[in-house]
């Protein structure tokens, strides 16, 4: 970076509430440490299981209106992180969630996963050249939880990173390589600790089974951002995702549409996969993703 010129973050996600629930806190942080943050979303989650009955005709199998509602959701949350506006991936709409394999709805022609890879590739390198990031985030190979939409994101996040500085690469804009990329990730002993605090529940609610939820081993995570100062910023992101996300009385756990208490972590975890590491703690992590970006 040259002296004087501003960071920049870019994230690319799935879905909306993607953004949120892995990342909303180091979005707040560093919309707040003056960084330009960008957030791409590459469907309109249209496939999603809606919480309560008050959106609950909105979805995919009856008016298949969900979509376009969480487009106003997404808007919110990312006003709640600092940031002004979505930006889908294509334009809104352009491609459709595909939902889980083997539903009907990944067999849907205009199904992110099964979009043209050049068309989406192509897509992902002009973002990467228009914004200019320093640092990517993004999903691991399984995606976090094995959704195809987030394994398709990751593939082509990965191929738009090596294509974008590519001279010959066509397309408009210079060419552009981000100094870092991270995966999204989370710390196994954290997800413990966190499932271990669980105390009184709303009712209805669950604690979840022992390897229920995603996690990677402690060693995968080379980088944690400690968002404790932005939590309140990150809870009501989640609560503008209500068709999708409920907050419980107090902001220590959040569930899903499947009643499943998560906590909500005072630090978020990556795995950096591209880029030497900045400084790093006793533990041997980063502190900061921006660390030894000259």
């Amino acid at each position: 970076m040259t002296a004087g010129e501003p960071r920049r973050l870019l994230l690319v996600h799935a879905h909306p509430d993607d953004e949120t629930l892995t990342t909303g806190g180091t979005i707040a942080r560093y919309v707040d440490e003056g960084v330009e943050v960008t957030v791409v979303t590459c469907t309109l989650g249209e496939e999603g299981e809606v919480i309560g009955d008050e959106w609950a005709q909105l979805t995919a199998d009856r008016a298949d209106q969900l979509g376009g509602y969480r487009v106003l959701e997404l808007t919110r949350a990312l006003n709640a992180l600092g940031v002004a506006a979505p930006w889908f991936l294509g334009g809104a709409g352009h491609w459709r969630d595909s939902g889980m394999a083997g539903t009907p709805a990944a067999s849907n022609p205009r199904a992110w996963v099964n979009a043209d890879p050049d068309e989406a590739v192509g897509e992902l390198v002009a973002v990467i050249r228009r914004t200019r990031p320093h640092v990517v985030i993004t999903y691991d190979p399984v995606g976090g939880y094995g959704h195809p939409d987030h394994i398709a994101v990751h593939e082509r996040v990965t191929a738009a990173v090596e294509l974008a500085g590519t001279e010959n690469y066509p397309g408009a804009g210079a060419p552009w390589t981000p100094a870092k990329v991270y995966w999204t990730v989370t710390e196994r002993t954290a997800l413990e600790a966190g499932v271990a605090e669980i105390g009184e529940l709303p009712e209805g609610w669950r604690v979840p089974e022992t390897g229920e939820l995603p996690s990677v081993p402690d060693d995968q995570v080379s980088a944690v951002v400690d968002v404790r100062d932005v939590l309140d910023a990150k809870r009501a992101a989640m609560a503008a995702h209500a068709t999708q996300v409920t907050v419980a009385p107090g902001g220590a756990q959040f569930t899903l549409s499947n009643s499943v208490a998560q906590p909500i972590f005072r630090e978020e975890h990556f795995r950096l996969v591209r880029g030497e590491p900045g400084e790093r703690d006793d533990s041997g992590r980063e502190r900061d993703l921006f660390s030894g970006i000259s």
